[in-house]
């Protein structure tokens, strides 16, 4: 019996599945890793911290996402995954106890003119059912709401084999869709001021055409000139009729100019299809400077900005057009979608509702459907992804965040950790990547990396928990209880800049003064019309420079070297000294490698298997051909200054035989900004958000201009490299300039001078001025929630 009783009390020996409860990564290398090992806890919420450009994006997406991503891939035929982005295996030894990920990052969603909030969550899909079975009149099938389907229709013969016979039949068809006709779905039209185009006083061979490359004696001028539609010696305003619409709007015609076939078209398609097409960022500067000055963007007047047909915007629910439900700020939507109860349709109401009610819940309740998603902040679109996964019932999945809180006041950030925190108590593992001490405060385990940027990082430093990360020496934990301080004196503003009756988006009839001369900080809740105010009531004419939160692009070719144009002094630095042409000091142009083009590395596609990138056996990696290599400048080659850090450049060509002031001023700027450890030829796809995010800064510096208007320069940004960057804008105030900053940073608004606090909510809650002045009168009053939030940050 004793026996018995005894083996009954032993525990039972832990199942063999219950084992995996950690995701393990050894001999990690991907980017800048050291050959970095770590035990990630499961179904534990971990934070991965560390400087911009330790290597935390690299661990955690590049190696531990990319990783599962490509293994579920894998999963599906060879046929499936030619139609899938091909995935290289990351450069890793083990990779063990991985689960499904799913990446939630900070890219900012495509600025397509058709993409709105509404067809980027499945809320406008909804809603086009909705209306198609509910709408009166009855209009027709959800692609009748649609702005994004054209209406056509259309008949003809059709050749079909049937029981070896041919026989031909007639067949009709016709698709009715929601887009309006005038804009295309797009809601705006575009107008060309003919002003900008041509001077109506001058005849053409007096040069009247001024569009960029249609000056001189060039091929574009002489197409007109030579034409024979019109007296190229007659003043255009002297044109009759049909003479004018030969020269704007005459569709394409062959003919022989010089004994040459050439196309001669109107001015108006000729530029449309030349410049207009072309994306704005890509364009080059004094084409954008002609663009911005000669194209204006209108509402369209047919739908009024709806980009719906009549059709579609007939057919009603409860007196609420579809248009008008896109229209709606979110959180009434969902009121108004609660208040339907039409049971014919009632599990489509319960799943509209729920997305609707995410949108509230995650604090984007202030957005309406037909916001267009290119105009959303990074933290905005990174929260417009979470909304699909907030309902969902899977459990035992990696979720994978990049800096949630990038946009977020503090007030903000309290939710979104419960939000983070639900996650994970509903079974799931949660890493997230990020700088903010009140998101790393409730983390189960932290690791993180450092102990520097670029090659200066790359490893861990340290893992654990919260506690143990205060008490280490590291970067984080040393500045992680850092405060700043109120500024015991504040500087004086040396005049105004009046904003008067502004009503862009959900401003209120703003009026405003700003003080010039002095830091001024706004803020306020996300929503609340920060951005509205200072990016579309701001003249971004004369003397301001805006440098606002779009993302920078750039290819494997591009790198800071050519995206500051830090490169052309170099290449000139190097013709000079050799006395040959500059183009040869370019990998894009005659120096190029021509077994690799300049790329360093030959690539093999291999269909539906990830590619492979081998380093060119001709250039070495060096991107130049071996004659090129043989010009020095100071003892270096170009490849070799190419592989210099930011700070070993500035020495180099600082003074000496290399000496270049302006390159030297370039690299001046990258090093006020924290990036001297960068090197100059990395390609610009290897930088984190922060470092890209500084990279612009530093460019934007060598603009002229009396007033910066930055819109969050904290974000991506370490709590150690904050203080660098409130150093940086004081020496920007201190040389004379006015600097206006967008940002939620506590420490960036204790350091101001003089605080502008919007709310005092979201949406239509928002849009007012609710407090003005010096950041020590903003704590004592607490009149608001960035009041409250900033005393309890100063510890007043």
């Amino acid at each position: 019996m004793s026996m018995a009783t005894s083996t009954d009390r032993k525990s039972p020996a832990p199942h063999a599945a219950d084992s995996h409860d950690l995701i393990r990564v050894h001999g990690a290398r991907e980017n800048n890793l050291k050959d970095v090992s770590v035990e990630i806890p499961k179904r534990r919420l971990t934070v991965f911290t560390g400087v911009s450009g330790s290597g935390k994006s690299s661990l955690v997406f590049d190696t531990i996402a990319a990783e599962s991503q490509r293994l579920i891939n894998e999963t599906y035929s060879a046929f499936v995954q030619g139609f899938m982005p091909t995935l290289a295996r990351p450069e890793v030894d083990v990779l063990d106890g991985l689960t499904t990920v799913i990446t939630v990052d900070q890219q900012r969603m495509g600025a397509d003119p058709r993409s709105t909030v509404g067809t980027a969550t499945d809320a406008n899909a909804m809603l086009r059912i909705l209306f198609s079975r509910l709408g009166k009149p009855h209009i027709g099938s959800p692609k009748a709401f649609s702005f994004n389907v054209a209406s056509i229709s259309g008949a003809g013969a059709v050749t079909v084999e049937r029981a070896g016979q041919t026989v031909k039949e007639r067949r009709s068809f016709s698709i009715t869709g929601g887009m309006c006709p005038r804009c295309e779905g797009r809601g705006t039209v575009t107008d060309l001021d003919l002003t900008q185009l041509y001077d109506d006083s001058k005849s053409l061979t007096e040069g009247a055409i001024t569009v960029p490359g249609y000056k001189g004696g060039g091929w574009n001028s002489r197409l007109y000139i030579e034409s024979g539609f019109f007296d190229p010696d007659k003043p255009i305003s002297k044109f009759t009729k049909k003479e004018l619409h030969d020269f704007l709007h005459r569709e394409p015609t062959r003919m022989k100019i010089a004994g040459i076939n050439m196309t001669y078209e109107g001015l108006i398609p000729r530029i449309q299809k030349s410049m207009l097409a072309k994306d704005r960022e890509g364009m080059q500067p004094h084409i954008r400077e002609f663009v911005d000055r000669a194209v204006t963007f209108t509402i369209c007047p047919d739908c009024d900005g709806t980009r719906l047909n009549e059709g579609a915007r007939s057919s009603k629910i409860e007196g609420i057009s579809i248009a008008d439900a896109c229209a709606m700020q979110i959180s009434d939507l969902a009121a108004w979608v609660r208040g339907l109860g039409e049971p014919s349709v009632a599990p489509l109401l319960v799943a509209l509702g729920e997305t609707l009610d995410s949108f509230v819940e995650i604090g984007l309740g202030y957005l309406s459907l037909d916001r267009p998603a290119g105009t959303l902040s990074g933290g905005e679109a990174q929260r417009t992804k979470m909304i699909r996964h907030l309902g969902s019932s899977l459990t035992d999945v990696t979720y994978v965040f990049d800096e949630p809180t990038t946009g977020l006041h503090p007030h903000d950030i309290q939710r979104m950790n419960d939000l983070l925190l639900r996650l994970r108590d509903k079974g799931n593992t949660v890493l997230v990547v990020e700088h903010k001490p009140e998101v790393i405060a409730i983390a189960d385990h932290v690791v993180d990396l450092g102990p520097g940027a670029g090659t200066a990082g790359g490893t861990v430093c340290f893992e654990g928990t919260v506690e143990r990360l205060r008490a280490s020496g590291t970067i984080t934990g040393r500045h992680f209880d850092d405060r700043a301080a109120l500024k015991e004196t504040v500087r004086k503003p040396t005049g105004t800049l009046e904003i008067r009756g502004a009503t862009t988006h959900n401003l209120r009839e703003v009026d405003v003064d700003i003080p010039l001369g002095v830091l001024t900080v706004i803020t306020g809740v996300a929503g609340s019309g920060k951005s509205s105010l200072v990016h579309g009531s701001i003249p971004a004419g004369a003397g301001v420079v805006s440098i606002d939160q779009t993302a920078i692009r750039g290819s494997r070719r591009s790198n800071p070297a050519t995206y500051t144009g830090l490169l052309d002094p170099i290449r000139k630095a190097f013709a000079k000294a050799n006395g040959v042409k500059p183009a040869l000091f370019s990998a894009n142009s005659e120096g190029a490698c021509p077994t690799c083009n300049g790329a360093g590395v030959v690539y093999t596609d291999l269909a539906m298997m990830a590619g492979v990138a081998t380093t060119c056996e001709e250039c070495d990696g060096k991107r130049f051909e071996a004659s090129v290599l043989d010009y020095h400048l100071g003892g270096r080659d170009i490849s070799e200054v190419l592989a210099m850090s930011v700070t070993e450049a500035e020495e180099f060509f600082g003074a000496g035989e290399a000496h270049a002031p302006a390159a030297h001023r370039i690299l001046r700027r990258l090093a006020d900004v924290g990036l001297g450890y960068l090197t100059i030829g990395q390609p610009l796809t290897t930088l984190s958000g922060g470092e890209r995010q500084r990279l612009k800064l530093a460019t934007h510096m060598a603009d002229k201009g009396g007033v910066y208007v930055l819109d969050e320069p904290t974000a991506g940004l370490h709590l150690a490299d904050v203080e660098q960057l409130l150093g940086l804008l004081d020496r920007l105030v201190d040389s004379g300039k006015s600097v206006i900053v967008v940002e939620h940073h506590q420490a960036v608004m204790a350091h101001a001078d003089w605080i502008v606090d919007l709310g005092p909510g979201a949406g239509h809650d928002g849009g007012r001025i609710v407090f003005e002045g010096t950041p020590a009168d903003l704590v004592a009053a607490r009149s608001t929630l960035t009041g409250e939030h900033l005393a309890a940050y100063v510890g007043a």
